[in-house]
């Protein structure tokens, strides 16, 4: 990135790491942001101090009292005006993303794609935030639900989508009435001072309040402070089951909302009668695309006996035509991991795996040499294992492929699938109709995303996105995923001069 790059940004300002709007301050430690690409430094940003925090959430609070009030296509009409600010910046944007997280160039223009996209969806949004009508059981009375906002919603990020899964929540809160603290992930900080400058000048522009929007900065600590703080209605976390446990319970101790979205350990079932080129290509995607490192990405392949050996032998080849390198160039399959700690997670489970009895089927090695200098690239690895290893029952945020074969009907493979704890996407290869079908039913796949003849990894924002089990339970995105946002309220009208009383209850004075 160049200085002129990060200027557009609006990240040539001293102080970066703290905001209530378009102002920086900041006085806590200092975070060093190197790309993960060429172990170069890109930036540093400063921690977030409890003292700056509180004056955020002080700011928040009286940020949320006008923007509730002002009407919800109002509120819609800014985000249309971020939305368009993003197209603008998306190739910028997208180079920000690529070179400080490690995901290809065209992943990082997607990645910034999918905020205009829930910009737009928020926009329309904006003038459908629906409640219902009731017929009520008394005589002259009127009954319906409504949706008012909850006020100050707390966001968690993490490093693999830095700033897609921000708009999903920021978006729709936005539309909804809600204010929004954003802590992103410690590992690409400047990716959310971007996103956070980006919206506070569109705030600006419309002469709204600081405290709309903020943002703070900082490890564990200040995850903590949101998730402990009885101001914060919502907390909206993505990471690890680990950490999710960790918000889910601090926030129920205090009768807070939690929409979690957590780890994922993705399979795609691949039947007898899949089209196997389709199956190869969504594998190859799931399994590299972005270093493994998606929520989302294929982690294990559940085959068919009788195909078995076909299909490992394409994935075997289809791997050995993969070009390891410098994400920023387009003819490179797959970048970096984000950083040391994951390849040192990496080889560890690779010896995990060989402990266990698995079978390595392509070589996994840290790459050394010229452009990979930062120590942060590996090989994708495929390993044929069986389901109930350890190793195999945990996400490991890296390019591991798992083969695992199965012998009978399809529901044996899809008992594989849901034998684990995570139920985050999930898909089928077939051209059965029955078997799609029984894939999709409720004796069929246990995760929040199903998916026929596609892949796991890639949602469009008009679905609601998320999972089962231990993936957390929450919804983001598209659907009616909105209504995590408000308050619900149901209301009830008497018109009449009487006061008769529900279930026939008789009161008479």
């Amino acid at each position: 990135m160049t200085s002129k790059e990060l200027k557009a940004l609006g990240l040539a300002d001293e102080n970066l790491g703290t905001s209530t709007g378009s102002k920086w301050f900041s006085k806590g430690e200092t975070i060093s942001s190197y790309s993960p690409t060429n172990g170069k430094l890109i930036g540093k940003v400063q921690s977030t101090t409890k003292k700056e925090y509180d004056k955020v959430i002080q700011e928040a609070e009286k940020a949320k009292l006008i923007w509730r009030d002002i009407p919800a296509p109002k509120r819609g009409e800014m985000v249309r005006q971020l939305g368009e600010k993003l197209r603008e910046l998306k190739p910028v944007l997208g180079k920000l993303v690529s070179y400080e997280m490690g995901k290809s160039y065209q992943e990082g223009l997607g990645e910034v794609q999918e905020m205009i996209d829930i910009c737009d969806f928020a926009v329309g949004l904006s003038r459908q935030l629906y409640g219902n009508t009731i017929h009520s059981e008394r005589p002259g009375h009127r009954m319906y639900d409504q949706y008012h906002p909850l006020g100050i919603v707390g966001i968690i990020s993490a490093f693999n989508f830095p700033v897609a899964v921000w708009s999903w929540n920021a978006a729709l809160a936005l539309v909804c009435g809600d204010v929004i603290v954003w802590k992103g992930s410690e590992k690409t900080p400047l990716c959310a001072l971007a996103c956070q400058k980006i919206l506070a000048t569109i705030l600006k522009e419309n002469k709204m309040p600081e405290g709309i929007s903020s943002v703070i900065t900082g490890g564990a600590e200040v995850g903590q402070w949101l998730s402990e703080d009885e101001r914060i209605p919502l907390i909206s976390a993505t990471g690890s089951t680990r950490m999710g446990k960790i918000v889910a319970t601090t926030v129920a101790q205090r009768l807070g909302r939690s929409l979690l979205e957590l780890g994922g350990n993705n399979a795609i079932i691949v039947s007898p009668s899949a089209d196997l080129k389709m199956t190869i290509i969504g594998a190859v995607f799931g399994a590299v695309g972005t270093a493994g490192q998606r929520c989302t990405s294929t982690r294990r392949l559940i085959i068919h006996e009788s195909i078995y050996d076909k299909v490992k032998k394409s994935l075997v080849d289809a791997y050995k035509q993969i070009k390891i390198g410098d994400p920023l160039d387009s003819n490179n399959h797959m970048g970096p991991l984000i950083d040391t700690d994951a390849v040192d997670m990496y080889l560890s489970a690779v010896e995990k795996i060989k402990a266990e009895g698995g079978k390595l089927l392509t070589k996994a090695e840290v790459l050394k040499g010229k452009g990979y200098e930062s120590g942060c690239y590996v090989t994708p690895v495929i390993a044929e294992v069986e389901n109930n290893y350890e190793i195999v029952q945990h996400e490991t945020f890296a390019p591991i492929l798992y083969l695992i074969k199965y012998t009978g009907e399809v529901d044996q493979a899809i008992a594989i699938q849901n034998d684990v704890k995570q139920g985050l996407s999930s898909a089928i290869m077939t051209n059965s109709l029955r078997e799609a079908e029984m894939f999709l039913s409720q004796n069929g796949s246990d995760c929040g995303i199903a998916n026929v003849n596609i892949g796991t990894s890639g949602a469009e924002i008009g679905g609601a996105f998320g999972g089962e089990k231990e993936t957390g339970g929450g919804r983001e995105s598209g659907s009616d995923a909105w209504k995590v946002y408000m308050r619900r309220q149901t209301n009830t009208i008497n018109y009449t001069t009487n006061l008769p009383l529900a279930q026939g209850i008789k009161f008479d004075l």
